[in-house]
Formats: structure tokens, sequence, C-alpha cells
């Protein structure tokens, strides 16, 4: 792992998503996978990426 963020890839952050994700940390899973969508040049990896780790405050249900 490197220090600086900027080197980091697109992978690392869908890796990162996908822990974050298992530990029930949906958002920070949601941002993960969007900047690394956002790091991939194809449109549909990237459209594939976005749907597998939707944000999650527009998914969320109201419960009692």
């Amino acid at each position: 792992m490197t220090s600086d963020p900027a080197d980091l890839t697109a992978a690392d952050h869908l890796d990162a998503a996908r822990e974050m994700a298992a530990t029930n940390r949906l958002f920070l899973a949601h941002l993960l996978a969007e900047e690394a969508a956002r790091r991939i040049a194809d449109p549909a990896t990237a459209a594939a990426i976005r749907a597998a780790f939707p944000d999650p405050t527009t998914t969320r249900k109201e419960t009692d």
C-alpha cells in the first residue's frame, strides 16, 4: 500500500469498497466505489461498479 492517495488505482479503491461493504459501512463503500468508477476509462465497467455499490442514502428504507 502506498502512503500517497494519488498513487492508488481503481482496483485499490474497489478492494477497499468491498472491505467496507463487508463491514456494513455502506456509505464509505459507495464513495470508494465512486472513486474507482471515476478512474475507469470504460463507461460500461464504471456503470457496473456504480450499480454494485448504490448510494445507501437514496436506497434506505425508514423503519420504526
